[in-house]
């Protein structure tokens, strides 16, 4: 009873949200208005918000995975404290924001929101459990997953408009930076994820670790290729991109080739590689983007280098078993969740195993030192 109470408490909240809506945004600041001091209720909402949607959530989701009994009384308490966030994103004086897609997007994840509290509801309620209920639980974890991504980008949102950053024509870099500096967070996350808690995962699907990179390097390529130049005059900037573009898809076929039979192959690490040297090449308007870029690229190139270290002398170098049943030798992965020989020491295998995070960690670096710039 106590669990239920609970989770009615943020579809009460819920129902006052069209009030809040009404508040009234500025389609023109001043001077003054546009610099104001921040005060305390805005700084109380980015902390609360933060704290919610990069702690709270995160951790509501591990525990609905292992199936704990504070799942339900986490997520409550996350899912009441985002409406009383919401709230005071609406009541701050001090600073004052255009309409921005911050503000949009906050209004939007409370259908997210609505969802999981209704299908949460109905779980407990126990019923349909031969027809409907197997769909609604996998609804369930379904968009409880996607939690951790609708809050980074609602974080990433509020950073943008809170620094003012994206208006003025400066859309198109703010696109380029974000995307690519948040697709090389997300693979260094969902690398690191899979270290802890998917290799199981990986030798059940009978597809070695490269096989996944190689496709979704394949289709960042794809994206990539046919975005980045707008019309008119081809630049410089346009080819490399475009180029960068061929190169991942083209080389995402020769991963995903490669990899066939469970095979390893260090084409994904060469793709990170010539990446993070084009990058660290790529001169922008003032010497401290240059250096920064540069940065970018050469933390780009380290992962790469650390992901091929791995490939051919941490990774396992024994009879390994494919996806047809087939034994196959020479870099395939083995049969055991710590991917090691039987041969190895215990010291070596926890170097091994400590030295495999070092790859998705430099990967999150470099997204990060591509984020937090603009040329």
């Amino acid at each position: 009873m106590a669990s239920q109470s609970l989770t009615k408490l943020p579809l009460a909240l819920l129902l006052f949200i069209p009030f809040v809506c009404a508040h009234k945004h500025h389609d023109q600041l001043t001077e003054e208005q546009a610099k104001a001091p921040v005060d305390a209720i805005l700084w109380i909402h980015i902390f609360l918000q933060a704290a919610i949607w990069g702690v709270l959530f995160p951790i509501g989701m591990v525990l609905g995975i292992t199936r704990s009994r504070w799942h339900v009384p986490l997520q409550t308490t996350g899912l009441a404290l985002t409406v009383a966030g919401y709230f005071l994103g609406h009541a701050h004086s001090g600073r004052q924001f255009m309409p921005s897609v911050h503000g949009f997007f906050a209004s939007f994840l409370f259908l997210p929101i609505a969802g999981q509290l209704l299908l949460g509801i109905y779980l407990k309620l126990h019923i349909h459990e031969q027809s409907i209920r197997p769909y609604a639980v996998i609804a369930h974890g379904i968009l409880g997953k996607l939690y951790p991504i609708f809050g980074w980008t609602q974080m990433l949102f509020g950073a943008l408009t809170f620094q003012g950053y994206c208006r003025g024509g400066h859309l198109g870099q703010c696109l380029a930076h974000y995307i690519m500096g948040g697709g090389f967070i997300a693979y260094g996350s969902i690398m690191a994820i899979l270290l802890i808690a998917g290799e199981a995962w990986i030798i059940r699907s009978g597809r070695s670790p490269e096989w996944w990179d190689s496709w979704i390097i394949m289709l960042w390529g794809i994206v990539n290729t046919f975005t980045e130049h707008h019309g008119g005059k081809w630049t410089h900037k346009d080819m490399q991109h475009t180029i960068m573009g061929v190169l991942w898809w083209a080389g995402g076929i020769l991963g995903i080739f490669l990899s066939r039979k469970n095979q390893r192959n260090v084409v994904p690490a060469i793709i990170i590689i010539l990446t993070g040297w084009a990058m660290s090449e790529h001169t922008q308007k003032l010497p401290i983007s240059t250096k920064v870029h540069a940065t970018f690229g050469h933390t780009l190139m380290l992962a790469g280098i650390a992901r091929i270290i791995e490939v051919c002398f941490i990774a396992p170098q024994f009879v390994g078993e494919g996806p047809e049943g087939d034994n196959h030798s020479d870099h395939t992965l083995a049969a055991s969740p710590s991917f090691s020989s039987p041969s190895q020491s215990p010291s070596s295998k926890v170097v091994g195993s400590a030295f495999r995070h070092l790859p998705p960690f430099l990967l999150v670096a470099s997204g990060y030192s591509r984020i937090f710039y603009f040329a």
